[in-house]
């Protein structure tokens, strides 16, 4: 019998069989990580099972390659958190989304899963959207498709950068970018270090890591952003047109 334990945050639960569950977790030293869950759906095991949930596993199986089961134990409920503000709570479950769909299983990915602890940390402060973009960044970085925010691919300049190319994910400086700015991708001033949080920039930013995880990352397997993620961008824009 093969067995660890670890620290996960619940990715997605899929119901199966008569009271089971098909529960995928994040974990701090296993990576992206299945496991069957015995009653998942009983009132006391959903919620543990709440997206976004920070639980101690232990998972067990006959084989590496079998899919194992799990005991689960609720360490922190991050999704009781947000529950009552529903941007927040898409935010949580777009990354949660995200984390499940684009990383491997069972390859460890420390900086992902610290850095989902931060962003699930970050929703009780004001500048939670900030960090939610920040994290889709660095989602990108660790799967092969970092940006280069800091200088012009053009001239090489690191002022004035307003945008960032949609081919190669490079910033471009204001005077570098004028002939071509309706092709461009705007680069939000929080990404570039200054201190300005407004909707508008977070939306500009969703749109830009939005363009690069689609084009970048889904793409490749012909499907569409996760419909978490598509929500929660549709509600920045609806707010700028309210």
């Amino acid at each position: 019998m093969i067995q660890w334990q670890d620290s996960g945050i619940v990715l997605s639960v899929r119901p199966h069989g008569e009271n089971g569950g098909i529960v995928s977790l994040l974990t701090a030293s296993h990576g992206r990580a299945a496991g069957y869950v015995y009653g998942a759906t009983s009132t006391k095991t959903r919620g543990v099972l709440e997206i976004g949930n920070l639980v101690s596993a232990t998972w067990q199986a006959r084989a590496h390659d079998q899919l194992g089961s799990y005991a689960l134990e609720l360490e922190k409920s991050y999704a009781a958190d947000v529950i009552s503000d529903a941007v927040r709570l898409t935010a949580l479950q777009s990354a949660c989304a995200l984390a499940d769909k684009t990383l491997p299983e069972h390859e460890a990915h420390p900086a992902i899963f610290n850095g989902t602890l931060a962003l699930m940390e970050s929703f009780q402060g004001e500048l939670w959207d900030a960090s939610y973009i920040f994290w889709e960044i660095g989602l990108l970085k660790e799967l092969g498709f970092g940006l280069d925010l800091t200088r012009c691919v053009a001239t090489g300049a690191v002022e004035d950068l307003i945008y960032v190319s949609p081919k190669s994910g490079c910033a471009v400086s204001a005077p570098a970018g004028e002939i071509y700015k309706e092709r461009l991708l705007a680069l939000p001033p929080f990404l570039r270090g200054e201190a300005r949080f407004e909707e508008e920039d977070i939306l500009n930013g969703l749109k830009l890591t939005g363009h690069f995880l689609l084009n970048r990352v889904f793409s490749l397997a012909n499907s569409n952003l996760p419909e978490p993620r598509l929500r929660l961008e549709e509600k920045y824009v609806k707010r700028q047109k309210a």
